[in-house]
């Protein structure tokens, strides 16, 4: 099982899903392609064990947003004073 967030036109995630194993094709298509394009949205797959393996540096939630230049989820701003630094940590 795997897990899949959707992101809206900003990359914010909109939603987090539970979906097959990314190792499986679905008509061809890798599973990120294949939700994506069914939704209509981007959609990028999101592991629990991010902290552990480093994927994405960490699962997806509501309000993260994706660096497509990181390959990773970045959580909101905890506070308005806070910016990120060079590891996009807050």
């Amino acid at each position: 099982m795997a897990h899949y967030a959707f992101l809206d036109t900003n990359n914010v995630v909109t939603e987090v899903i539970v979906g097959i194993d990314e190792t499986e094709l679905i008509k061809g298509l890798d599973t990120e392609t294949w939700y994506g394009n069914f939704r209509g949205q981007i959609c990028k797959r999101t592991s629990y064990n991010a902290a552990i393996n480093g994927y994405r540096k960490q699962y997806a939630g509501i309000g993260y947003t994706y660096d497509h230049v990181r390959d990773e989820f970045v959580a909101p701003k905890p506070y308005p004073s806070w910016t990120l630094d060079e590891n996009n940590d807050w």
